[in-house]
């Protein structure tokens, strides 16, 4: 098993981690996978649930942020207008956006009679990095029904590296996959958990930094091997109980770029760089209440910490989706070294 970020000796930042130092640890957050491991088919579905409840009927306040556009998400048009989700975020390789499209219609349908009779629809919320150098995109491997389980598995614990959407994908050169990391919050009113979870798909090796060391110079130098271009993508997707107005984490979703930034990102022209978040603290009725809605925010002088939290746990979520990767032989027998397979054979220290 492979050694965590912490386990080699790296501290990002300096607040407090959650229990699992995932996501998860926002309470009523869970994630689960779907991965394909079959030659050229290296995909697969990752799938995020801010809560248990009906999500359709229970909305969360919920915001997007565009780093840069060179993405194919679903659903944020009307997540920013009116600053709700109400679906499970999925994530998952480019051509597979159609087959969660599918999939969370039908799974809020099943949940919700009344769409398209006596209420509207449902605007189902997708994230997607380009996995084709490893994984044969062509083949559309992705199904509803992978989705569907993908949903069905989420749990409050879960693995990271090359599984779920992040099986077939890049980062700085080397395999790349989903990552986590959580920071806690602690406010005069309470202590709260800021969540984040990575699908990592871009850089160049060269640019690659651990804790503001330059790992991937050192690496490359190491290598004398051509590396990959930056033209991939990263899908950020933070998680949080503090509460909050749409504008509030909109603001928060904002700050992860200082977490990816100090990996050493330089925000490429061909990079699709998304953030989408959600804040748990309270739920909006689907169906109109007689009294109006209320409920409560941060002031804004309390949100320093929030993005100090996001940007750490950015930087580390990223570093883990590194660290956690394994091997995988993909389309036409492609592969990329892993960090930890790298570092064992050039060994120096990382600080």
């Amino acid at each position: 098993m492979n050694k965590t970020t912490r386990q080699q000796g790296i501290t990002i930042g300096g607040m407090p981690i959650g229990e699992r130092n995932q996501i998860t640890d926002v309470p009523g957050v869970t994630v689960g996978h779907y991965t394909l491991n079959n030659n050229r088919i290296q995909t697969g579905v990752t799938a995020i649930l801010p809560h248990q409840d009906n999500l359709f009927q229970n909305k969360t306040v919920a915001s997007a942020h565009v780093i840069n556009g060179f993405g194919k998400t679903a659903g944020t048009i009307q997540l920013e207008e009116l600053g709700t989700l109400e679906t499970p975020i999925v994530l998952t390789n480019t051509f597979g956006v159609g087959a969660a499209y599918d999939a969370l219609v039908t799974y809020t349908l099943e949940r919700n009679p009344e769409i398209g009779r006596t209420t509207g629809t449902v605007n189902p919320v997708i994230g997607e990095c380009n996995d084709m150098f490893m994984n044969d995109i062509r083949e559309q491997a992705v199904t509803k029904e992978h989705v569907l389980q993908a949903i069905d598995h989420a749990k409050d614990h879960f693995e990271e590296g090359c599984v779920g959407a992040g099986r077939g994908m890049l980062c700085y050169s080397l395999k790349g996959g989903v990552g986590s990391s959580s920071r806690k919050v602690e406010l005069t009113h309470g202590t709260y958990t800021v969540g984040v979870l990575t699908l990592t798909n871009f850089g160049k090796l060269s640019d690659l930094r651990i804790d503001g060391y330059a790992v991937g110079q050192k690496l490359k130098a190491c290598m004398e091997a051509e590396e990959e271009k930056d033209r991939g993508s990263i899908m950020i997707v933070v998680a949080t109980d503090l509460p909050l107005s749409d504008r509030q984490l909109k603001r928060i979703c904002k700050r992860s770029v200082t977490g990816l930034s100090r990996t050493g990102s330089m925000i490429g022209n061909g990079s699709g760089d998304v953030v989408l978040g959600f804040s748990t603290a309270s739920t909006i009725p689907h169906e109109k209440p007689e009294e109006a809605i209320s409920h409560p925010t941060i002031h804004e002088e309390d949100i320093d910490e929030a993005f100090r939290a996001v940007g750490e746990a950015t930087e580390e979520s990223i570093l883990e989706s590194l660290f956690q990767a394994t091997p995988v032989i993909g389309r036409d027998n492609h592969q990329r070294p892993t960090l930890t397979d790298l570092l064992e054979s050039y060994p120096f220290k990382l600080k």
